[in-house]
């Protein structure tokens, strides 16, 4: 939590309202580590709360009237309580106004609010800027109103934002993963049970985060194919296994390896990459559990070849990355983090070669491509909560 961003709000706050706020609240951004594309296959997720979020401070204001300030650029919006809308003009508010529109189903809301957002999570970087702000306001919101919502509770509501009010159709790995947070440790996702555990990493872990900047042009369309296959896929097998088949959850590498000769190809090869990552998530998880950062490593290296061969979700710029992480002194792990197609890579380190894992990585991708990447040094990092 960055105590330097949050006296920045509330001396902001103070000068357009004239008063402390009521309320604050404070929601981490957040990075895949392992486990990619399963959340819709109903499998496991390693991912951790990041060194990097958003405050949302926030009192009642007279009337039903709610007054919405960004701090960053600057910008206001008003809406009422009990209709929040949606905004063209102000698209970064839509998600407060989704958070709200959900509260609103949990209890009476006839009060309206001055509110304002600040964090540090940089925008388009693939941290999740956006589930930082839903998780920050909704807590706030939450305790303003006196409503009481679980966590679980809490990140669908984030989630429902994000499809009714930003049009993006993301799981809940974003929102879990904020709320569950907590240092020096990753947090495992079920997405079927929606069962939330986390696993120790130690002080001697943390992640260097280098964005290519890179985006695909199609990453809509090759998402929705991506899923289409695996949901195909899951169809064949649950016609050919002798047990019950929901989701690619349900098959096991062996399964995949008997029987994918007998598969539309394209699926076949979709469909390797969730079952391969599931597998290694809990392999993952217990090479945690005895330590071995080494082991855990080899397993992301494993993922990011899973999708260059299987998925082909990645990149020449993410591909070239990893390949160069491998020959990096003190790069444990790397892979493509998040959806792909672009975007950024996670790599795994330890606090004494983070700087020089970064620095080597920016100069060879400088080399290669004629710019450095944006490099962050990414520590697992407490989850969201009201700060007194």
């Amino acid at each position: 939590m960055n105590e330097k961003i949050l006296n920045e709000a509330l001396a902001k706050f103070v000068k357009r309202w004239g008063e402390e706020p009521t309320v604050i609240a404070y929601a981490p951004g957040r990075v895949e580590v392992l486990g990619n594309h399963t959340d819709y296959n109903e499998g496991f997720v390693l991912s951790a709360g990041i060194n990097f979020g958003t405050f949302f401070l926030v009192s009642l204001a007279e009337g039903s009237t709610c007054t919405l300030r960004a701090g960053d650029v600057e910008e206001e919006t008003t809406f009422d309580c009990a209709e929040p809308g949606r905004s063209e003009e102000f698209g970064w508010s839509n998600y407060v106004r989704g958070v709200l529109a959900g509260l609103c189903e949990v209890g009476v809301i006839e009060t309206g609010f001055n509110g304002l957002l600040l964090g540090d999570v940089p925008i388009g970087s693939g941290l999740s800027s956006s589930a930082a702000l839903e998780i920050s306001s909704g807590l706030a919101l939450a305790k303003l109103y006196g409503l009481d919502v679980s966590a679980i509770d809490m990140a669908k509501i984030g989630q429902a934002s994000e499809h009714e009010y930003a049009g993006v159709k993301c799981g809940l790995l974003d929102q879990i993963s904020s709320l569950y947070a907590e240092e020096d440790k990753l947090v495992m996702s079920d997405f079927r049970s929606l069962e939330i555990e986390t696993v120790n990493m130690g002080h001697d872990a943390c992640f260097v985060v280098c964005n290519t900047g890179v985006k695909h042009a199609l990453v809509d369309g090759e998402y929705n194919e991506r899923r289409e296959k695996c949901e195909e896929a899951a169809a064949f097998f649950k016609g050919v296994l002798d047990h019950p088949v929901a989701a690619l959850r349900d098959v096991s590498w062996a399964e995949w390896q008997a029987h994918h000769g007998d598969m539309e190809p394209v699926a076949a090869n979709r469909s390797a990459h969730p079952v391969g990552e599931n597998d290694r998530v809990l392999r993952g998880r217990e090479a945690l559990h005895h330590n071995d950062l080494v082991k855990f490593g080899e397993l992301m290296f494993e993922s990011h070849e899973s999708s260059m061969n299987y998925f082909d979700n990645s990149c020449p710029e993410l591909d070239f990355l990893v390949k160069t992480a491998r020959s990096v002194p003190g790069a444990l792990g790397a892979r493509l983090s998040g959806g792909g197609f672009g975007g950024s890579v996670v790599v795994l380190t330890s606090p004494r070669d983070a700087e020089t894992v970064s620095k080597a990585l920016a100069n060879a991708y400088a080399n290669e491509y004629g710019q450095a990447c944006e490099n962050l040094l990414i520590r697992p990092s407490e989850g969201a909560h009201l700060v007194e």
